[in-house]
């Protein structure tokens, strides 16, 4: 179970300082009825080693990643999608967008990455989770 993620769930790594990033976070912890998503900052511990493990370079991705146990790691607009289509009815009709070619899809993301601390703010740390949503984070 590397990186403490149970097979049967995926960890979805995101900004922690970000105020778009954390407000998602808050949204797919709401709309998860499945409980498939836990979540870490690309800033914790497991963030840091999981970009090391993967050399990702984070000058290119640093907004959001799906990492699933045994299976690829998802970036961008892929690893948005993906969670996406897990959280229901409608929001499961998002992947629709996978018909969208990659690099456009990227564009996007990356023009609302590249914006998101203008437009939504940033926080002077990550975000600490309540105690009852404390089992849905890693460090």
């Amino acid at each position: 179970m590397k990186y403490n993620v149970p097979k049967n769930k995926q960890l979805v790594l995101f900004d922690g300082v970000c105020n778009l990033c954390n407000s998602s976070v808050q949204y797919v912890i709401k709309h998860d009825k499945a409980n498939r998503f836990m979540f870490a900052a690309l800033q914790s511990k497991v963030g840091q080693q999981l970009i090391e493990d993967f050399n990702i370079d984070t000058s290119k991705t640093d907004s959001i990643l799906l990492y699933s146990p045994g299976k690829a790691l998802a970036y961008k607009s892929t690893a948005a999608l993906k969670i996406a289509s897990k959280l229901g009815f409608p929001r499961y009709l998002m992947a629709v967008f996978f018909v969208v070619p990659t690099f456009i899809r990227n564009a996007v993301y990356d023009y609302v990455a590249r914006n998101r601390y203008k437009w939504y703010g940033k926080r002077d740390h990550c975000i600490m989770p309540t105690p009852e949503l404390k089992s849905k984070f890693l460090d």
